[in-house]
């Protein structure tokens, strides 16, 4: 199936829903195997349903080339449970699939990888600070081989920290590398604890316009009018020379009040009684897999 002008006919409150029942999808898969990351994948729920619900265009009949389609890569990969639902929800593979998450010979491990040939995963990723080089070099191709289409990639703020970030930031900058969507999920959370005290980032918005991109602020990363908005305004700034970045403010745990804002559920899983807790806040909008 070939997804493309979605957003004709997908309403921000047809999005809202399918993120709700992405969330679910979260934490059960995370309770399921009990490992995971279930903060980061939450908070950037509303992000990757909007992109695959209405403003990629994309085929579920994957193929690793993606000519003129859009392509996502998924820096951060410790957030696969949301990619995962994401990808199943939109018909690359079956919901009942979510079930084996993390599980012995199940496609979706806990990091995405292509060795499963899982449909949806073009690169191994979540060796974080690697994500964007990999979408630089994919968004340079499409222009080689005149393809009009947009490369969108997703970051962590804390993986702001990886050296290699800065040197894909330069490059794309350099080469007017300006098919790219790039996105830090700015939640201000890591795995050791708030990233200004691990290793305070300072002002990315001036460092990444110092290097040469056009940076957009999404204030509000989990309220999809806003963000359906911003992607579109982002999507509306390529093609003019610059690369552009997206910081997208977004609270880690988003939508189960107990995990909200707090790094302790970067990598945790809930267990039977906070699962329970987190379901009866999360509609079920689309079916339980």
């Amino acid at each position: 199936m070939l997804i493309e002008n979605v957003e004709k006919t997908t309403t921000v409150e047809e999005l809202k829903k399918i993120a709700s029942q992405v969330r679910r999808d979260i934490v059960r898969m995370v309770h399921c195997c009990s490992s995971g990351h279930p903060g980061g994948s939450l908070g950037c729920a509303d992000y990757l349903v909007a992109l695959y619900f209405r403003e990629m265009k994309h085929n579920t009949q994957f193929n690793m080339d993606g000519i003129s389609e859009d392509l996502f890569f998924l820096s951060n990969g410790h957030i696969s449970p949301l990619w995962y639902s994401v990808l199943s929800r939109a018909g690359y593979f079956p919901a009942s699939e979510l079930g084996t998450f993390r599980k012995l010979n199940s496609r979706l491990q806990g990091h995405p990888a292509t060795e499963e040939h899982l449909p949806g995963i073009r690169i191994a990723s979540g060796s974080l600070g690697q994500g964007l080089s990999v979408a630089v070099g994919a968004a340079q191709a499409k222009k080689l081989n005149k393809d009009n289409r947009l490369v969108y990639v997703l970051m962590g703020d804390g993986e702001q920290q990886e050296g290699q970030v800065w040197e894909a930031l330069m490059y794309a900058a350099h080469h007017k590398v300006d098919n790219i969507i790039a996105a830090v999920d700015y939640n201000g959370q890591q795995i050791d604890g708030p990233c200004d005290k691990v290793m305070s980032l300072g002002n990315l918005k001036a460092k990444y316009e110092s290097f040469g991109w056009r940076v957009l602020e999404c204030a509000e990363g989990n309220k999809m009018e806003v963000v359906t908005e911003t992607i579109q305004k982002a999507k509306s700034l390529t093609g003019q020379g610059q690369p552009i970045a997206i910081l997208l403010k977004t609270e880690m745990g988003y939508g189960v009040d107990y995990m909200m804002g707090s790094h302790k559920w970067h990598g945790a899983a809930p267990n039977d009684e906070q699962l329970a807790k987190a379901l009866a806040q999360l509609e079920e909008t689309l079916g339980d897999y």
